[in-house]
């Protein structure tokens, strides 16, 4: 697999795919900004609000994802577009590469022939880089998407080093990871947000860390680094 990165506006993505895709991976990037902008340009309050959206028919495929996974989530549509994005843009170019790999700030839309493993990155946490997430190819195409309290410029409400959440929508483990997230002020509210991500709808597993203490559930096979 070759390596390369499309930056649109505020999208930077990094791809590895069978071959070099950047322009076939740009207009994608395009095309899917396009439906987003242009629903936000006639519902403003669908970039700012911090509560789920009403089910809209009309809206384009990307959108209509978003909501859904907002919905299930209890968050804002777009807690859910960074992920949105990654699975538009890995599924377009699965029509011309065997495998690809989409990275968007931290969400992962993977599809793969072979088994690969997802590095956690959990900012001052001494977890952080130590342990990683193996995916088996027949467990793909999947999300793998994070969430973090203290990293990155996404809103979080919470105090996680890192939330990961796996599901075969890459916008509902998007989404996921930031409701999940928002649930932990401390220590002692990781159990209750694991308990809580555990019985969402589509979320296939996860793994939460604060501090030293890590909760993990589902089909996660942990490995160390």
């Amino acid at each position: 697999m070759v390596s390369f990165q499309v930056r649109v506006k505020q999208t930077d993505l990094w791809i590895s795919a069978t071959s070099v895709l950047e322009k076939e991976a740009r207009d994608l990037v395009l095309e899917c900004r396009h439906s987003i902008e242009a629903y936000i340009s006639s519902h403003p309050e669908f970039s700012t609000t911090l509560s789920p959206w009403p089910e809209d028919p009309w809206a384009p495929d990307i959108v209509r994802k978003m909501i859904q996974a907002s919905r299930l989530a209890g968050t804002g549509p777009m807690a859910a577009v960074a992920g949105a994005v990654a699975s538009f843009v890995g599924e377009g170019l699965s029509k011309k590469t065997e495998e690809v790999i989409v990275e968007n700030g931290g969400d992962v839309y993977l599809k793969t022939v072979r088994s690969v493993t997802v590095a956690l990155y959990a900012g001052d946490s001494p977890l952080s880089g130590k342990v990683g997430i193996r995916v088996s190819a027949d467990r793909t195409p999947l999300g793998v998407c994070s969430s973090s309290g203290k990293v990155g410029h996404s809103l979080s409400l919470g105090w996680s080093d890192a939330a990961c959440l796996l599901s075969r929508s890459t916008a509902l483990a998007d989404a996921v990871a930031t409701a999940a997230g928002n649930r932990i002020r401390g220590p002692s509210g990781l159990e209750r947000a694991a308990e809580w991500a555990r019985a969402v709808e589509g979320i296939t597993g996860g793994v939460l860390i604060t501090g030293k203490k890590l909760a993990s559930w589902g089909e996660v096979e942990l490995v160390p680094l």
